[in-house]
């Protein structure tokens, strides 16, 4: 089932020319294929996940700032990773690090059941009721928790992304992923990260890593403890 705005457009977006040259450019042109991701990423409205001092920034090609000293990761890591999730209609997919919310209304607009996972009590805040003031809290639900750890109480996962950067692969993580399942993930220090895919199969985990990447530390009990050297 396709996402649907719970209320109808406005007559005239402003940002819809935006929406739609992003797509263009930085997503198919840099040769994302994936229909679902593509269709999704042109309706959900980014501007709304972004600081109200930077809206006219939204469709930049540039990760943004959001409170408390995180980020927004740039339109076309958000599309990268979610095409490396493979995602289908239907699918659990966890996400570690709710942060604006963006990345979880991306996913539930390509019709999965998201379960996000965020540490810092008032991005958890914000982000759950952005998500219900555009339809999207039936599909996504936001829990304040360390996500490093995972959420045990309803694994096995089909699908886990990671939007924050790991010193090492979290042990947690992979015992969470079911039989079939994708992982992406960051892993290493500031400036050596590579995103990484786990593909689990016969009960056996494989990891390919598929390029650099820049991201928040990922902070929890197996991520970096608070205050460590990591990624930024």
């Amino acid at each position: 089932m396709r996402w649907l705005p719970r209320r109808g457009p406005a007559p005239e977006d402003p940002f819809a020319a935006a929406r739609v040259a992003m797509v263009q450019r930085q997503l198919r042109g840099r040769g994302l294929t994936d229909e679902l991701v593509l269709t999704a990423m042109a309706s959900v409205p980014r501007e709304r996940f972004v600081p109200a001092t930077l809206v006219e920034r939204a469709y930049d090609d540039d990760a943004l700032p959001i409170d408390d000293g995180q980020s927004i990761s740039q339109p076309y890591i958000v599309g990268w990773m979610t095409e490396l999730l493979r995602v289908e209609p239907g699918m659990a997919v966890l996400e570690v690090g709710t942060g604006s919310g963006y990345q979880a209304a991306v996913l539930a607009a390509m019709g999965a059941e998201v379960r996000s996972l965020e540490r810092l009590p008032d991005l958890a805040a914000a982000a759950r009721q952005r998500l219900a003031d555009l339809g999207f809290d039936e599909r996504v639900t936001v829990i304040l928790t360390d996500g490093s750890l995972g959420d045990p109480s309803h694994a096995p996962h089909d699908r886990i992304i990671v939007t924050a950067g790991a010193p090492t692969l979290p042990g947690p993580l992979l015992d969470q992923l079911a039989e079939g399942g994708r992982l992406v993930i960051p892993v290493g220090a500031s400036g050596e990260q590579q995103l990484v895919v786990v593909t689990r199969t016969d009960g056996q985990l494989v990891e390919r890593p598929v390029g650099a990447c820049a991201f928040v530390p990922l902070i929890g009990a197996a991520g970096y403890r608070s205050g460590d050297p990591g990624p930024v």
